[in-house]
């Protein structure tokens, strides 16, 4: 098993490493966000273990810049300001897990599997949902082996949604996975990359895949449970694009 380390302090580094080892897990560290964005897109790690305090940025820049260049692999948050709004910003911004310092090793080994499991395929350079393949690499999205030509916003709008299928998202998190609190506009224009995201599925042949959770937010529905469950897709509700 393969991690990347991000995370500023050597002597705790060494010592992660030191914990993992003797686990079959082999640690790539690095003390630098920069470096470690570059490691993260270049290399075929199971899971990413991020310092949320970093020299040159914070982790959840760090995280936010992963997750905009389609970097699915798992992250587990390691901090010692375990706040909940620190928590709560790592989780919106994509975490899988979170963690707070000082911590022991049967803990963070156990924590480490346990995002495995749960992530278990999500890593992988290509979801398959249906028709719709998404290649996060590349950002490239195709229905039926057709592509389909999204803009950025879009793009991280639909990764969002693929990475956490059956998972509701809020506004919220999607504004937090477009824009990580830098120059937000209003939380509508979800409403508006929603609408135009649905438009070109459909036109390629991949309907009703994104649902609307009523008062809470949208969801990447099942294929196969594409009509139950009580999910709403009526477009009509939602805004015209421009």
């Amino acid at each position: 098993m393969r991690l990347l380390l991000i995370e500023d302090d050597l002597t705790l580094a060494r010592g992660i490493a030191a914990m993992l080892q003797p686990c079959g897990m082999t640690v790539e560290a690095t003390d630098s966000g920069a470096e470690g964005l570059e490691r993260a897109q270049g290399g075929s790690h199971d899971l990413i273990l991020l310092d949320l305090m970093l020299p040159d940025m914070t982790g959840h820049e760090a995280l936010r810049r992963l997750r905009a260049a389609g970097v699915g692999t798992p992250v587990l948050m390691l901090s010692g300001m375990a706040t909940p709004a620190a928590k709560v910003l790592a989780f919106n911004l994509g975490a899988d897990e979170f963690m707070a310092k000082p911590f022991d090793r049967e803990e963070l080994v156990a924590r480490i599997k346990a995002v495995l499991r749960r992530t278990k395929g999500l890593a992988r350079p290509t979801l398959t949902l249906g028709a719709l393949t998404i290649e996060l690499g590349s950002q490239k999205v195709s229905v039926q082996g057709r592509d389909v030509r999204l803009t950025g916003r879009e793009y991280g709008v639909l990764e969002l949604l693929a990475l956490r299928k059956g998972t509701v998202q809020t506004k919220d998190a999607f504004m937090a996975h477009l824009y990580g609190g830098m120059d937000e506009p209003e939380a509508k224009i979800i409403d508006v990359f929603i609408c135009k995201l649905r438009r070109k599925l459909a036109e390629a042949g991949a309907d009703n895949l994104i649902g609307t959770v009523w008062g809470r937010g949208y969801v990447m529905r099942d294929p196969a449970l594409a009509a139950s469950h009580g999910f709403l897709a009526d477009q009509r509700a939602l805004p015209r694009a421009a």
